[in-house]
């Protein structure tokens, strides 16, 4: 199982609107609060949908 943390950058499956689909973890329980990096846009999503959807993982102090 994958340990997420806050400031991690996740890739999810599918594309943001805005064209982006790597998002940045601002908060981490039972939702996380994520920040879209290519506009910014917030959004509260439940872990398990995060958890099935994430297609990859960076830590943050590896950007």
């Amino acid at each position: 199982m994958t340990q997420y943390e806050v400031g991690d950058i996740v890739k999810l499956k599918k594309q943001h609107p805005c064209g982006s689909s790597e998002w940045e973890i601002l908060r981490v329980g039972a939702d996380f609060r994520l920040k879209c990096l290519g506009c910014g846009h917030q959004i509260m999503v439940a872990r398990k949908l995060v958890e099935k959807n994430a297609r990859g993982l960076r830590r943050r102090d590896q950007q």
